[in-house]
């Protein structure tokens, strides 16, 4: 590798450069040469004036810092760079390994629903070249990307609770005639069906599939996945009442954390095991160093999700969509003259027409079941102490359970949620109770965090309220905002969406117009 590299300088052969770089990074044992040989890449094809190889070396950066650091930062900046680079390339192979890594970032961040749309749009890209008669190269290469694909967006699914939808993902990966041939992406697919079959209550499954899938996680240094395992076998071994062996699998957990200064919000709640777990051995020292753990894990996800929040949106997202504009008005100045051009823009008027209308019935049958929804809230029931699980019993006791449970009824009858900045650490001031128990039980009792708990109180709230009385029809969103103690409009619209499945503005107008079938008033929201 050194000869070549040594020779390609000599020669001054730039492109030939560059490749031997790139080997270099893939036959490297130590990923902080991987680093410095992507580096020298970079160097090197700036050379070149090409963009695609540019681009190609930016991604392989990026990809470096993703797998084996999982420095979301830097590796989001270098595709970023691959993205600038790529625009005007014709090499699709390169747009879709961009669009996957894009997918990764929006996949960590939450933002489950777009990382399914750009998984959606590798799998059929890849798919067909995957079980096609192309060179081997290309079908190796597109094998891996419809894999690592399918992974991906079982893991959105699994994340959005659809987990049908996961499951026959998964099986269909580990049916791939040529699954075997590829131990990474298989053991990928086995820990998600281990997961999956955790779901299920299957724990003993659970844990065979989970630990079949982390020698390959261990010998790649994923330490991401071998994490994640970790943290649902120990879930397991709760579910089996094998407490000890549980505790023993999230301590693993949070030496990798320790290890690696990285987490991410799945296996959050590994503290708040730990934390119950010190607790009711009355080992306070254990307690106050993993509650201590837990707030600068919390601080690590916070740091990194506002950073990586505003650079995607505001670098490739908005982007993304000035340059469709850019490229419609070019088309619209220039084609106006053709038959072809003519006939072009007559279908994406059909087709956008046809977007309206089936997005209109899609909202229409979204507000039908909100008011559904509506109408059955005050059916619900509170839950026993007996219906909890095994181990919230273990960490809450009855008393405990039951005047948390009082507390909180009175607190969300006294629309004390409404509370503007309201905290956690707040909260459990006001009900006079431990914070850690409070979270253990809204965890257990709610199926929620609290932030989720709190945002679904106040949009059920205004939701319930715009519902009833037009006069919150006539507010505009700050205005709603302010009235379920949400301090910001987009804060608000986003949560409205997320927890009702409809945009405000959706849910007003629907709801106008089912009362001017009623006789009922107008309002505008603004």
């Amino acid at each position: 590798m050194k000869i070549y590299i040594q020779r390609a300088k000599q020669e001054k052969n730039y492109p030939e450069l560059v490749q031997g770089y790139r080997d270099a990074t893939f036959y490297s044992n130590d990923k902080r040469l991987k680093i410095k040989y992507a580096d020298s890449a970079v160097a090197t094809a700036h050379k070149t004036d090409d963009k695609e190889l540019i681009s190609t070396v930016y991604l392989l950066k990026g990809s470096l810092y993703y797998f084996y650091y999982k420095n979301y930062q830097s590796a989001l900046a270098e595709y970023l760079k691959a993205y600038q680079y790529s625009k005007d390339n014709k090499d699709d192979y390169l747009k879709y390994k961009i669009i996957y890594q894009m997918g990764l970032v929006k996949s960590y961040l939450g933002y489950y629903n777009e990382g399914i749309e750009h998984f959606n749009e590798c799998i059929s890209y890849f798919e067909p070249k995957a079980k096609g008669n192309s060179h081997r190269n290309i079908i190796y290469n597109s094998t891996k990307g419809y894999l690592n694909s399918l992974h991906q967006i079982a893991v959105c699914y699994r994340n959005i609770k659809d987990y049908r939808k996961a499951d026959s993902i998964i099986d269909a990966g580990l049916r791939f005639s040529k699954i075997d041939e590829f131990p990474s992406e298989k053991a990928y697919l086995t820990k998600c069906k281990g997961i999956s079959v955790y779901h299920h209550k299957d724990y003993n499954s659970a844990i065979t599939l989970l630990q079949k899938s982390l020698p390959v996680f261990n010998k790649e240094d994923d330490f991401y996945w071998a994490s994640v395992a970790d943290f649902y076998i120990g879930k397991s071994y709760l579910g089996l009442g094998k407490e000890d062996l549980a505790i023993q699998q999230f301590e693993k957990v949070d030496s990798t954390f320790q290890k690696r200064q990285f987490i991410v919000p799945e296996i959050l709640g590994n503290y708040n095991f730990l934390i119950k777990y010190y607790h009711n051995q009355k080992d306070s020292e254990k307690e106050l160093e993993y509650s201590k753990k837990l707030l600068k894990a919390d601080s690590i996800l916070n740091r990194d999700y506002k950073y990586l929040s505003e650079k995607i949106h505001k670098d490739y997202d908005t982007q993304i969509l000035e340059e469709s504009k850019t490229k419609l008005e070019t088309r619209n100045k220039w084609g106006l003259g053709t038959i072809v051009i003519l006939i072009t823009i007559l279908l994406i008027v059909a087709l956008l027409a046809w977007k309206f209308y089936k997005n209109g019935k899609q909202i229409k049958l979204k507000y039908l079941e909100l008011e559904n929804n509506l109408i059955q809230q005050n059916q619900q029931t509170s839950l026993s102490y007996e219906s909890v699980s095994i181990y919230a019993n273990s960490v809450l006791s009855e008393d405990i359970f039951n005047d948390l449970q009082n507390k909180l009824k009175e607190f969300e009858t006294n629309k004390g949620f409404k509370e503007n900045g309201l905290t956690i650490d707040r909260l459990a001031n006001i009900l006079n109770t431990n914070k850690y128990y409070l979270s253990q039980y809204i965890n257990d009792v709610k199926g929620v965090n609290f932030s989720k708990y709190l945002s679904t109180l106040r949009i059920n709230y205004i939701t319930k309220l715009m519902y009833e009385d037009p006069y919150y029809l006539q507010l505009k969103v700050q205005g709603l905002a302010d009235e379920c103690g949400i301090g910001s409009r987009q804060n608000f619209s986003d949560l409205f969406q997320e927890i009702n499945g409809i945009r405000p503005a959706d849910f007003v107008r629907q709801r106008k117009k089912e009362m001017e079938g009623q006789g009922g008033i107008l309002g505008a929201l603004s």
